[in-house]
């Protein structure tokens, strides 16, 4: 669908690609690009805050490596880099690409910025 970049400041570029899975969401996402927040940790998984308030359109109670998904009740862009599965369902939007491996480097309170690539 759509490339985006995930640029974890300091500390390197990702590359992910918007998908079908839950397009209203993921097209939603698209247009309030760029967006620049402070990453927060739980497990294999990074999370923040976003300006979207939207509805579930087609959750899932799990993730794979790489899945990057919109978590509704925290109105959170979420990135699943491992094993770690989701606090509860997310709207999965699409999967990093390139440069998963990053994100084992993230921090609570790193600068993220999303951007279209």
């Amino acid at each position: 669908m759509k490339p985006i970049e995930i640029d974890v400041k300091g500390k390197g570029i990702a590359v992910a690609e918007l998908d079908n899975r839950n397009s209203n969401i993921a097209s939603e996402f698209y247009q309030i690009l760029p967006i620049e927040a402070k990453a927060n940790l739980w497990g294999d998984e990074v999370y923040f805050e976003i300006p979207l308030r939207l509805k579930d359109e087609n959750t899932s109670p799990g993730s794979i490596r790489g899945d990057i998904s919109y978590w509704s009740p925290g109105n959170a862009f979420c990135i699943f880099f491992g094993t770690t599965q989701p606090y509860s369902p997310v709207n999965h939007i699409g999967k990093v690409t390139a440069g998963l491996d990053l994100f084992q480097k993230v921090r609570d309170g790193d600068v993220i910025i999303l951007n279209t690539k």
